[in-house]
């Protein structure tokens, strides 16, 4: 699994003209799923997300979690975030989970992340067009690999 994490004032995600789901300052997570990820890469990226200390501490250093700074979180489901750009100018998908693997992992993974939190996680619709808006705060953004372990 693959996640991009991005320290956000706001977001939202709209579908067919319609709000989903919008928080507050927090997290805006793109979750991207691949062949053979399982329930312990989900959990890793879970525990991941929720210690990441990239909100400032009263010094102005990032040195809180979203949970220490009472952030919300939004997850979205993304799976161009598995693409491969090694052969052409057209990305393959090819290690893109299908639909059951993906929607089935995404779903636990929000789960794990409001378990941690405490807190409801915001959550896109999966498989849909979707219209994601954010404020970038900072910018601080940070992509997890649960593969790479990095």
């Amino acid at each position: 699994m693959r996640i991009v994490v991005q320290r956000v004032k706001r977001a939202s995600v709209t579908v067919d003209g319609l709000t989903v789901s919008d928080i507050g300052p927090g997290l805006l997570v793109l979750v991207g799923v691949e062949n053979g990820d399982a329930e312990a890469d989900a959990r890793w990226l879970a525990d991941k997300t929720v210690a990441l200390r990239i909100f400032p501490d009263g010094a102005g250093v990032m040195n809180r979690s979203v949970t220490d700074a009472g952030g919300d979180v939004l997850a979205v489901s993304q799976f161009t975030l598995t693409a491969s750009t090694r052969k052409g100018n057209r990305p393959s998908y090819i290690r893109a989970a299908g639909h059951e693997l993906a929607s089935a992992l995404y779903d636990r993974y929000c789960e794990m992340v409001s378990e941690r939190t405490g807190r409801p996680v915001g959550k896109g619709v999966f498989g849909a067009d979707m219209a994601v808006e954010l404020v970038n705060d900072g910018p601080v953004t940070i992509i997890i690999d649960s593969r790479l372990r990095e």
